[in-house]
């Protein structure tokens, strides 16, 4: 049995917490105070609400690690916010959006995969011991459970373990290593997604396409808001939870039988249940986009989506470890060149097509943060996007092993 170390261990406790703390941030946001419009002048008040209860775990005072709340907040929250989301979705519009997407997307999964070789390489040229080992204890063998994980998700990441079967050591500094540097992205993200006219401007790209579509819904919004009554929320619950429950009851039966029946297939990261999970409760959401069901959004669903997806960011945040890292810094300066390369690969693409940096911030997400984090980052534009998040991160599970192990192998043969 582990031993509890943070000094809060009651969930109930520690929800209570991180409501408050959202609480606070969306109070404060709002403060005619001095100090407060200062600070939010340089801090997007999302950031706050990831970076918080990440200080929390870091300093000891609650545990990501030993609380069951990201567990319910991805499997439960999220597939509802996601479907609550989709209902207003206009498809034809989103579907004008896949080439500058697409093309983020697959140059952030390209430049991971040689992001790793290359960090594996330069660090090697001035100390080759932090990049060295023999046998199961190669450090290579734990980057490319990285890689699987930065290109796809948790699937891709256990398809690299039984690949390359890093020894126990190797393969928990590579989760920390994935937690701090994957979640630091993501808050430098979340804080330029609040600085997405002036980024624009850098990489001289014209932002209409994404500005048509937050308008087109804010637009179709306010055609059918009205105040809601009780029963009109408990619809709005009983749509994203009873498709979250289909979405469970589907990936129960789905995701097994492709384990025995063609196992295979996991190199596609076709028997996730979480992945069946993404896929139905999305899936279903947009067929509902079609029906009345929609006619929900006149009554907040997407605000009900918001509220899960903000106590979604609150428990992500509470996963990052910020002293973790440092217990082996050689690998840290690995991973911050990685993601270097990730970065600069993406921002050179961008501005060579004139991209706008929504593109840039998902496709970087749907790679490194996966379908739980996506949604996140493209909601910080406009909670309407979030589904975009997603759409592109589920392309992520089916390459992730493919691009993983092709880098694997780059980093064997660069190690020393």
């Amino acid at each position: 049995m582990v031993e509890k170390t943070s000094l809060i261990t009651n969930d109930a406790v520690v929800l209570g917490i991180l409501m408050s703390i959202l609480g606070f941030v969306f109070w404060s946001s709002q403060s005619k105070n001095i100090i407060f419009k200062k600070l939010y002048t340089f801090v997007p008040p999302i950031l706050l609400c990831y970076f918080l209860p990440g200080l929390l775990n870091s300093t000891g005072v609650i545990s990501g690690s030993e609380s069951a709340l990201y567990t319910v907040a991805s499997r439960y929250l999220l597939p509802a916010s996601l479907v609550l989301f989709t209902l207003s979705l206009d498809l034809r519009e989103i579907w004008k959006l896949r080439k500058k997407a697409g093309l983020m997307f697959i140059c952030g999964s390209i430049s991971i995969i040689i992001g790793g070789p290359i960090a594996v390489y330069l660090v090697s040229l001035f100390s080759p011991d932090v990049v060295g080992g023999e046998g199961q204890d190669a450090v290579w063998r734990g980057l490319s459970t990285l890689a699987g994980a930065w290109i796809g998700g948790g699937p891709n990441q256990a398809a690299m373990f039984e690949v390359f079967k890093p020894s126990a050591d190797v393969f928990s500094a590579m989760v920390a290593l994935d937690v701090f540097v994957g979640y630091v992205w993501m808050a430098l993200l979340l804080f330029a997604a609040g600085k997405n006219t002036e980024i624009n401007k850098f990489l001289k790209a014209e932002d209409q396409s994404v500005t048509d579509i937050k308008e087109k819904i804010e637009t179709y919004q306010l055609s059918i808001m009205k105040i809601p009554k009780m029963e009109d929320l408990i619809k709005i619950l009983a749509v994203g939870f009873g498709i979250t429950g289909i979405a469970h009851f589907g990936a129960d039966i789905i995701a097994p039988w492709i384990t025995n029946n063609a196992p295979q297939l996991s190199t596609l990261s076709l028997t996730s249940g979480f992945f069946w999970i993404i896929i139905i409760a999305t899936t279903l959401g947009m067929l509902l986009s079609f029906t009345k069901v929609r006619n929900l959004e006149g009554v907040g669903s997407s605000r009900v989506a918001s509220v899960f997806l903000y106590v979604l960011i609150a428990s992500i945040g509470m996963q990052m470890n910020i002293m973790a890292i440092f217990k082996n810094p050689g690998l840290l300066l690995v991973g911050l060149i990685w993601m270097s390369v990730h970065a600069l690969v993406l921002i050179l693409i961008a501005k060579l097509t004139k991209t706008p940096f929504f593109f840039l911030a998902v496709g970087s997400m749907a790679n490194v943060g996966g379908p739980a984090s996506a949604p996140v980052v493209a909601g910080a534009f406009h909670p309407s996007l979030a589904p975009i998040g997603v759409l592109l991160a589920v392309f992520g599970y089916v390459v992730g092993t493919y691009g993983a192990y092709i880098s694997g192998l780059m980093m064997q043969a660069v190690s020393p």
